[in-house]
């Protein structure tokens, strides 16, 4: 029963490692949001602009996206996948990624 319940919300990523193995952190806010407050040394890409700019993301380093709370970046993630990205994580808010940097 646990290991359905587990699958029901993927596996758990290891944030901190992924950022220590050299992982491209997305942001996928507003410009405006973004300017507000980030991730150090996060990638703002807006996820109405993500599709158009996927030829500037490395395919072969780990990527984390994050937004404000988590939806955005999990449209993004499914983007960067139909795209062709492999390794690809939902990071959820950047607030609880920035804990990790």
């Amino acid at each position: 029963m646990i290991d359905f319940i587990k699958g029901l919300f993927g596996p758990k990523i290891d944030i901190k490692e992924l950022i220590n193995n050299g992982a491209v952190i997305i942001d996928v806010r507003s410009k405006e949001e973004f300017s507000r407050g980030h991730v150090k040394n996060s990638i703002n890409i807006p996820l109405d602009k993500l599709g158009n700019n996927l030829k500037k993301i490395d395919k072969n380093k780990p990527i984390i996206t994050c937004c404000a709370s988590g939806s955005r970046s999990a449209m993004a993630k499914n983007m960067l996948i139909s795209g062709g990205f492999q390794n690809v994580h939902n990071g959820g808010s950047w607030v609880s990624v920035n804990r990790y940097v």
